[in-house]
């Protein structure tokens, strides 16, 4: 008799259980049409785990929740199971791994995956601290594997079987090869396991992700307005006659109110300014050559210190930039969701130093004598930079405004990473 998992067929947790099965001999098979978000939330599903998570594990003497208990309990179907080790230090070892993979590998590609799928808040010093615990667990584990092909021993146990699974979400959703070079024992190790046969039959073939999801909007999807909900098979006679019930109007009462115009964005209401901000961002990006001598005076000569404000900004938490790539994506995020400001500002960030951790800086020329309160509101990114008005009067300050404009490197002794423009 087939013991029944509850679960969607790619889901990586049920896959702990079905490719254990496969090792061991046991008939597991998953139920029919799972459908997330409806059949974990039935009577019959919440009898077995309350809490509707999956996946859940039908056998004759009860249910059996939780992804790893489902595995040892499949392998402890069968007596002196080889991928449960042949003696009390293998069976300790095979446990350590599970809970290592559970604790320090797969928690950390959590907390870096899923805000960016939208399975959560998104933080950028939450995400930092998660990709900084993942590299320290990568490093511990390539170290085990510079000398061991599997976990424990050598041949698969469910040390494995667990610690693939794991991986093979990191690997397939988030960790690019960019990131996982840096671990070539993992990355040996994840391709052997992979592709095992009896792994490789639930799993397929399994390619890397190409680039890191990006960060998904702050902002919500508007509300509708609420309405009071018709009754169904309403007549739209009754609803007629409710309107023959209403008093007369006069016919300029009666007339459809005009749509009111869109409130302008305060910044419009400010003075002309002699600065035509699409002009100075004409300018440069048209600039090739002579960079000092024509853009940067080009834009001290456009510049309006009464129409606009410049602004240094420098990252709170910069011993947190301690992966390249995910420090320059985190700069992109930041732009994408500047959008909103085009119309009315300009910036340069840079991510400036030759190792970690990076550091990032930005130059912003914003519309107006104070940093646009609709960016702060909307814009959640702001509140993790340190802000100062840049002081033009102040030659020293004025020389760091060209040099951020102008990518100048080394930019105050240290070779510059990346820089992006907001134009």
């Amino acid at each position: 008799m087939a013991l029944v998992l509850h679960a969607w067929k790619t889901n990586k947790n049920a896959y702990k259980a079905l490719i254990a099965a496969e090792y061991t001999g046991v008939d597991v098979r998953l139920v029919e049409n799972f459908e997330m978000g409806f059949s974990n939330k039935s009577p019959e599903f919440l009898k077995m785990n309350p809490l509707g998570k999956v996946p859940v594990l039908e056998t004759p003497e009860g249910p059996i929740f939780e992804s790893n208990a489902i595995a040892r309990y499949v392998t402890h179907l069968k007596a002196d199971n080889p991928i449960y080790g042949s003696t009390l230090i293998d069976y300790g070892h095979i446990e350590q791994w599970i809970d290592f993979t559970s604790m320090e590998i797969d928690a950390n590609i959590a907390k870096w995956l899923y805000p960016r799928l939208g399975y959560g808040v998104y933080l950028p010093p939450v995400e930092e601290a998660g990709i900084s615990a993942l590299k320290r667990a990568l490093g511990a584990l390539n170290t085990h594997l510079a000398s061991n092909t599997f976990l424990v021993g050598h041949s698969v146990t469910l040390a494995d079987i667990i610690m693939t699974c794991n991986l093979y979400l990191g690997f397939s959703e988030i960790m690019t090869k960019s990131f996982t070079s840096e671990f070539p024992h993992v990355e040996r190790y994840f391709w052997t396991m992979v592709n095992q046969p009896k792994v490789k039959k639930f799993l397929g073939e399994v390619k890397q992700a190409v680039s890191v999801p990006p960060v998904p909007s702050k902002k919500p999807t508007a509300r509708p307005k609420e309405t009071k909900p018709k009754a169904k098979d309403e007549p739209k006679k009754e609803a007629k006659k409710e309107v023959e019930k209403q008093p007369a109007k006069t016919a300029v009462a009666g007339e459809e109110e005009a749509p009111k115009p869109k409130p302008k964005n305060p910044l419009d209401l400010l003075s002309p300014s002699k600065m035509i901000l699409d002009d100075w961002k004409r300018l440069y990006s048209n600039t090739k050559t002579n960079f000092r001598e024509v853009a940067i005076k080009g834009f001290w000569d456009m510049y309006d210190p009464e129409g606009y404000s410049l602004w240094f900004c420098d990252y709170k938490y910069n011993e947190e930039n301690t992966v390249s790539f995910v420090t320059m994506n985190k700069v992109g995020g930041f732009l994408q969701r500047m959008d909103l400001a085009r119309k009315y500002a300009f910036g340069k960030m840079l991510v400036i130093g030759a190792e970690p951790p990076f550091k990032v800086k930005g130059l912003w020329l914003f519309r107006g004598q104070e940093i646009p309160q609709f960016v702060i509101d909307e814009c959640y990114d702001m509140e993790l930079y340190e802000w100062k008005k840049v002081d033009i009067s102040d030659e020293v300050q004025k020389e760091r405004v060209n040099q951020m404009i102008e990518d100048c490197e080394p930019f105050e002794g240290e070779p510059l990473l990346d820089a992006k423009c907001f134009k």
